[in-house]
């Protein structure tokens, strides 16, 4: 029998990237974001992940045409650069919401379906951020940091019914929402776009290259196969060596 799982942030970037790999791993896939696409991988949902009735609706969604749920994967997510005296509050509770609260509430709504797949899995695309920080990223650090906690709580109470939770913590990977900080970077640190990438980015990194969005699915996908029984209540670090400093 074809699993099920609900995929978010799945209309560009390393979401779609976790779609298409599930897909072609035999999996049914609802694939959420605030607006999809026809032609993305498994079935488009749209929804606002910042809001209660966002997060429910998905998951309803999910069990409605899939008639139940096996794995979890709470990716979308945004980024906001800016001083901590100049960061917009509404951009703050934004963050928290979609990268935080989302998650909580994915979870919390799609417990019973996970519990009834004898083997469920939460697995959230976090950060490196969720382990270390950088300047002007309160928002973002924060909220990453935070979900890494609520996934150590879900393995805690998890463990005990079948449901296994875990992340994955990349680096810079190549996506849209990388490339929308160049310009904010480069105001921000007083560097040139042209050096960002070099001199702000990988700075931090002993592999000085970005991550594929297909490498974090691949990672996605080993922690919800067979490999992966027993991961949980940690994250998969891929960081290309910033944390070993």
């Amino acid at each position: 029998m074809s699993r099920a799982a609900l995929v978010t942030g799945a209309a560009s970037g390393i979401g779609r990237a976790i779609a298409e790999r599930l897909v072609a791993d035999g999996w049914q896939v609802l694939s959420v974001d605030l607006e999809t696409e026809a032609d993305g991988p498994g079935e488009p949902f749209a929804a606002d992940l910042t809001t209660r009735e966002g997060n429910s609706k998905a998951v309803d969604a999910a069990l409605e045409r899939f008639g139940g749920l096996d794995a979890v994967i709470p990716n979308a997510g945004f980024q906001h650069v800016s001083p901590v005296e100049e960061f917009d509050e509404d951009r703050w509770d934004a963050l928290v919401a979609l990268l935080l609260t989302s998650p909580f509430l994915l979870a919390r709504y799609a417990w019973p379906a996970l519990r009834a797949s004898g083997d469920g899995r939460i697995v959230v695309v976090a950060s490196v951020h969720g382990l270390v920080a950088s300047p002007y990223k309160a928002g973002y650090v924060s909220a990453k940091h935070g979900v890494l906690g609520l996934v150590k709580t879900l393995a805690l109470e998890g463990a005990p019914v079948g449901i296994r939770a875990s992340a994955v913590c990349p680096g810079y990977v190549r996506t849209a929402l990388v490339e929308q900080q160049i310009a904010d970077q480069s105001r921000t640190h007083g560097v040139p776009e042209e050096r960002v990438l070099e001199d702000v980015l990988l700075a931090p990194q002993a592999l000085k290259r970005l991550l594929e969005p297909s490498e974090v699915a691949d990672a996605v996908a080993y922690l919800l196969g067979p490999g992966g029984a027993l991961f949980t209540g940690a994250p998969l670090v891929m960081d290309g060596g910033w944390t070993a400093r």
